[in-house]
């Protein structure tokens, strides 16, 4: 407890001090509009010092480009280094951690387009965080992730140019993966959800190469839902119990919640159903993701773009998600 009171005093004190206020006034005025630093969302309290106008306000997330400059200036103060220690002490302490974390990664065209970069430097960036963030999960104890990188309505809205360069990038860490093993070093079990005959032969090819070396595992699973729909998904379920009925294997009166999961591509997860999922981007729609699954699922949505989620930013996730009192509906 001492521990983490001496950490929000760190925290408060560098929040209020004259240099923090000078910097973010400034800020503030060189934009020509109000900036707003809300005390739950970046400094934890407001310095007394800053403009009545400035600490009245809220929502300074609504705001993004405003937000990702706040954000890089509680970065240069050194307020997220204090910020994240006291959150990792607190979601450690909290002992609840989800054994299943599912992730909508949103954002990278967006963020590509806000940073003057091409297309693909954005979609490289989201893929680099993708494994920062399996780290990040290993090491607070997470034991199955979910990752929606790619889904049917992508593969048949989004142009042929863009769809070529996700999928090369996906080729290029599959073949990275394949030779360097990482994932087979943590004993992840990894799985493909989706539908691979929508994705070239040697991707698909690759997948099930991985899945098969990875099979035995039984310690981490990672689920990477590529070309993948909610709604054909449990439709190619309800298909597949419809021919078992049909050739006797199953008895109509028998069909029931628990008999239809094992007909679904999570069901070979020891929790199919994630405790908790996140969507970046600032989006709050769940895009035809584990429809199924997510039931009651605890839902929190971020207004950051994946490739500059942070580590602060999947701690506070994990803290929302501990301070909420799970019902199942009752």
């Amino acid at each position: 407890m001492g521990r983490s009171s001496g950490a929000r005093r760190a925290l408060l004190e560098r929040a209020r001090s004259p240099k923090g206020v000078e910097v973010a006034t400034k800020l503030v005025r060189r934009r020509g509009r109000l900036c707003i630093f809300s005390a739950r969302n970046l400094l934890l309290a407001p310095p007394p010092a800053l403009p009545q106008s400035v600490c009245a306000m809220a929502g300074w997330a609504a705001v993004p480009r405003l937000a990702r400059i706040a954000r890089k200036l509680a970065s240069a103060l050194g307020v997220y280094k204090l910020y994240e220690k006291l959150l990792e002490s607190e979601v450690r302490s909290g002992g609840n951690i989800p054994s299943h974390v599912a992730v909508i990664l949103d954002g990278n065209r967006r963020w590509a387009r806000e940073e003057g970069v091409p297309l693909e430097v954005g979609y490289r960036e989201g893929a680099r965080r993708v494994e920062e963030f399996l780290r990040w999960c290993y090491d607070l104890g997470v034991r199955t992730v979910t990752l929606y990188a790619l889904s049917t309505e992508n593969l048949s809205r989004r142009s042929p140019e863009e769809i070529q360069l996700l999928l090369g990038i996906l080729r290029e860490y599959l073949r990275k993966e394949l030779q360097e093993g990482e994932l087979v070093k943590r004993r992840v079990r990894v799985k493909a959800i989706g539908f691979p005959e929508l994705l070239p032969p040697d991707i698909a090819e690759g997948i099930r190469e991985l899945e098969r070396r990875t099979e035995g595992f039984s310690e981490r699973f990672l689920n990477v839902a590529v070309a993948y729909g909610g709604r054909a998904e449990i439709v190619e379920a309800a298909k597949r119990i419809a021919g078992d009925v049909v050739r006797g294997a199953l008895k109509l009166e028998d069909i029931n919640e628990e008999i239809f999961e094992r007909y679904l591509q999570t069901s070979h997860l020891p929790n199919p159903h994630p405790d908790l999922v996140i969507r970046t981007s600032g989006e709050v729609r769940i895009s035809n993701f584990l429809l199924w699954q997510i039931a009651y699922s605890e839902l929190v949505f971020l207004d950051v773009y994946w490739p500059e989620f942070r580590r602060i930013d999947f701690l506070r996730a994990l803290r929302t998600y501990q301070r909420r009192s799970r019902r199942f509906g009752a």
